[in-house]
């Protein structure tokens, strides 16, 4: 486990429900860079429609690493699809996926509590909408199944954490100002992805007790966990729109430019590490 100090975001899942996944891409494919095509990619899960996008390169050889997004707990926005986009210049194939269904987008926090609320409701669903997500990113023709991590934004974070806990095949999963605390407890030999995470150091939503006691849940687990907190930075760091949020409705919230690039930039150096292996 390396911590470093200086640079030192609850959701609960149970077994997933049987998935019943069917896919269909949405009438554009659109290239937005001379080598970019994204894609937006309507989906079903138990007879539920999910709304996610697909970003890579259709002029790289050969098959790449997959990365699935999870949204901040907004829902599957413009935010989450840029990721996803500057996944795909990185090299990899990346799917924006949607937790919540189509067409639930908050735009006040009151909604977003209560789209959260009601994805996590049921904790067969939200596993589920995370396998289904992960299968359709496999089965692109881009994709080396094999190769495959999650990274997540605030409620996302909390979400690919979770995926870590319950032992899903993942290379790598990395959480931006998630929450850190959980009901479910990482095991030993379960956690199969090197794990990053990255927390501000004034953050309100993420205190220093859930740091410290994710730091003791994952060294009993024996799994591999780099923490870094960013001293005096808020939630919501990485997404340059944090500011206008926070002054909007008054919420503990900021973009942080340096903690933004330093924690993509780690994210970066862990996938050259995990999918060279």
């Amino acid at each position: 486990m390396n911590i470093h100090p200086r640079a030192l975001a609850p959701t609960v899942f149970s077994r997933p429900a049987a998935l019943s996944l069917a896919v269909a891409l949405t009438l554009t494919s659109v290239e937005v860079a001379a080598e970019m095509q994204t894609e937006t990619v309507e989906y079903k899960v138990n007879g539920e429609t999910f709304t996610g996008y697909m970003a890579y390169d259709d002029e790289a050889e050969g098959k790449r690493p997959g990365v699935l997004v999870v949204h901040e707990w907004w829902g599957h926005n413009e935010f989450a699809r840029e990721q996803a986009e500057k996944l795909a210049a990185a090299g990899y194939t990346a799917f924006a996926l949607d937790m919540y269904g189509s067409g639930k987008l908050a735009e006040h926090p009151e909604d977003a509590q209560q789209f959260m609320k009601e994805a996590t409701s049921n904790m067969e669903q939200v596993k589920a909408r995370f396998m289904a997500a992960k299968e359709l990113l496999q089965q692109h023709d881009s994709v080396d199944s094999s190769k495959i991590a999650a990274q997540g934004y605030c409620f996302g974070g909390a979400v690919v954490l979770n995926m870590a806990r319950m032992g899903v095949d993942l290379d790598a999963v990395v959480s931006y100002h998630g929450a850190l605390g959980s009901p479910i407890k990482a095991e030993a030999g379960k956690v199969q992805p090197r794990i990053h995470v990255y927390t501000g150091g004034a953050d309100q939503m993420v205190p220093s007790e859930q740091v410290a006691a994710l730091v003791k849940e994952m060294q009993d687990a024996e799994a591999d966990l780099t923490l870094v907190s960013f001293p005096g930075v808020m939630h919501s760091f990485t997404n340059p729109g944090a500011d206008k949020v926070a002054k909007e409705f008054d919420m503990p919230i900021a973009y942080d430019e340096e903690a933004a690039t330093r924690s993509w930039e780690g994210t970066m150096r862990l996938y050259d590490e995990v999918f060279k292996e």
